[in-house]
């Protein structure tokens, strides 16, 4: 009597979702924050290319995830080098809530203040803006200085930043998205700056969401998202996610004493 029950009972479960997958023939590395950490972010562009071209053909494309910028002491090169590396590949940038700040802050001081506050000092050093001139200006100051010293090629870039990024079943972003509201309905808020509900939502999304924004020690991988902001910037580990069919890998820059070690790994593992 109670095995026919079982039986019924399982019937009528909803069956598991197939592992989401990437288009057939194509390859994935989405990147993890920045934060103006230039020699992580070197090392991880050099193990990225080794492992595209050990890989197979494939048609494969690097999705930065947003927040070059800030914290870190080479926001200026930084963003040089993502913009010098998508002449020479397939380099898709999204925008982050610490480009938003910055692009928004050099024309406007209350959201300058706001920058400043959140890492931006690090930024305006980067761009030659001397610590005894930063020190002794007043915001206003500071982003007439900024406003002199940032190229057009690095606004330019910045600006064309999307806010999201899809293949296949993946969805890449920078935060996250808005639970049960379609992609189109969206606000920019939304995929730059949001925490919750996105990150405590235990249902499937329509598609499987990589972001960075929030950080965690190791990846975040949950059975509808994957955060892989690693905090590169005070952790001296900058990730990156490869997705190929229905995999996924790592690979990680590490800042170990004097070095910089590559770590590759199974997600998940």
């Amino acid at each position: 009597m109670l095995e026919p029950l079982r039986k019924l009972f399982r019937s009528r479960e909803t069956p598991p979702r197939p592992q989401p997958r990437v288009p057939e023939g194509t390859r994935w590395y989405a990147v993890g924050d920045v934060h103006g950490r230039l020699d992580l972010f070197e090392v991880l562009i050099a193990a990225i290319e080794r492992d595209d071209g050990a890989a197979g053909p494939a048609q494969s494309t690097v999705v930065l995830l947003g927040d070059l910028i800030d914290r870190g002491p080479d926001s200026a090169a930084v963003v040089e080098r993502a913009r010098r590396w998508q002449t020479e590949r397939r380099v898709k940038m999204l925008a982050g809530n610490h480009e938003e700040m910055f692009l928004s802050g050099l024309e406007d001081v209350g959201i300058l203040r706001h920058f400043l506050r959140h890492g931006g000092r690090q930024t305006a050093h980067s761009y030659g803006i001397s610590r005894d001139d930063y020190d002794r200006a007043t915001v206003e100051e500071v982003q007439i200085m900024l406003a002199a010293r940032v190229p057009t090629e690095h606004r330019r870039f910045l600006a064309s930043a999307k806010n999201y990024v899809v293949a296949g079943d993946y969805l890449f972003v920078h935060a996250g998205i808005a639970p049960d509201v379609p992609l189109e309905d969206q606000e920019t808020h939304h995929f730059r700056w949001i925490r919750e509900p996105f990150l405590g939502h235990p249902d499937p999304h329509p598609h499987f969401v990589v972001h960075g924004h929030t950080i965690t020690p190791t990846i975040d991988e949950r059975p509808n998202r994957i955060g892989i902001d690693t905090g590169a910037y005070h952790s001296g580990r900058l990730t990156a996610l490869v997705l190929e069919g229905s995999e996924r890998r790592l690979i990680q820059a590490v800042h170990r004493g004097d070095v910089i070690e590559i770590e590759e790994s199974t997600a998940g593992s």
